[in-house]
């Protein structure tokens, strides 16, 4: 598979994150309006085990919350995306699910970039750098209890998030494949027959 395949992909789903985002936010374009969702509203795909909910996250994937210096935030994930490219540059010729990994991984981290980058200025409630993440798929799980509070479902995320978590499975079930650094530059083992001998003086 070429580079030029998977950086085709990574737009493709970066473009589906944005539309699914933005179909649930709401928007108006060429005099066309769509409502959107409200935050909070909720309705089944799949009876209670999938389920469209909408909600706002200022922080990482699957709504962590990163605290202060959202700006640092927004910028590590261009700087990432730009990272991840460049990566999968130089490993042009690794292990096809390697570079399919990164690729999802890049193309993740530069869907969620577009929320906290211009969602905020698009939406008029925030600067440039502060917009929210819009997640929207809430996943049905056992009750889990930790420190006194009960989880009934998995954080609510979007198709970037997903992007990033299928990416990070392929390497975890393919690291043995990821280039090394330098590995292309460390010289080949020597054979038997290529040895000299200088004799004795």
């Amino acid at each position: 598979m070429k580079n030029l395949t998977l950086y085709a992909t990574a737009f493709l789903l970066v473009v589906l994150d944005q539309i699914t985002k933005m179909m649930i936010k709401g928007f108006s374009l060429f005099g066309f309006d769509h409502q959107g969702m409200y935050i909070g509203e909720s309705f089944n795909v799949l009876g209670d085990f999938l389920r469209i909910t909408f909600v706002e996250n200022p922080g990482m994937a699957f709504g962590v919350e990163f605290g202060t210096g959202k700006i640092f935030l927004t910028l590590f994930s261009l700087i990432a995306s730009f990272g991840l490219i460049y990566y999968l540059h130089i490993i042009k010729d690794a292990h096809r699910y390697v570079r399919i990994g990164i690729m999802l991984i890049l193309a993740g981290a530069f869907g969620n970039f577009i929320d906290r980058m211009f969602y905020g200025v698009i939406y008029g409630n925030s600067p440039l750098f502060y917009g929210l993440v819009v997640d929207f798929i809430q996943v049905d799980i056992p009750d889990i209890t930790f420190n006194s509070i009960t989880y009934t479902h998995w954080p609510v995320f979007n198709v970037a998030d997903s992007c990033v978590s299928i990416g990070m499975v392929f390497l975890l079930f393919f690291n043995k494949f990821i280039p090394m650094p330098y590995q292309d530059t460390i010289a080949p083992h020597t054979s038997e027959q290529d040895k000299t001998t200088i004799p004795n003086e």
